[in-house]
């Protein structure tokens, strides 16, 4: 039997994952793409950075996408999350609201969501940070 992945292949698979998405976001951006399903992606790429990051550091897996609830938990492996924690409650807000009904999909303003793409770049640039080599 082979024997598990390490932490570090993990987090590097769930990295690889969120930069899909985020890349996807970015090219919808640029063609102009509905901003709802852009916020949806960028969404996924932060919750899938979070994860990784934590699945790193022995944090047992859970269905979640709540990312104030992600940011909480990285906070407590190391400073500096916590200040993620309000563009995280808006983030999570654009996913649920974009995702699932009631009503039509919700466009955003672009300048809306070209500074949510802003501040999810600084995020995941801080998780790759806190992740290390």
């Amino acid at each position: 039997m082979p024997d598990s992945p390490d932490r570090k292949t993990i987090a590097a698979e769930w990295f690889d994952r969120g930069d899909h998405d985020i890349d996807s976001a970015k090219l919808l951006f640029q063609q102009g793409g509905h901003t709802d399903t852009i916020a949806v992606l960028i969404q996924q790429a932060v919750e899938k950075y979070l994860k990784g990051y934590l699945l790193a550091r022995s944090w047992k897996l859970r269905r979640i996408h709540d990312l104030e609830a992600l940011v909480t938990e990285a906070e407590n492996h190391e400073n500096g999350f916590a200040s993620f924690l309000d563009f995280a409650r808006e983030l999570s807000a654009f996913y649920f609201q974009a995702r699932y009904p009631p009503g039509p999909p919700r466009p955003y303003p672009r300048e809306q969501v070209a500074d949510v793409l802003m501040k999810a770049e600084a995020l995941i640039k801080k998780i790759k940070e806190a992740a290390g080599p």
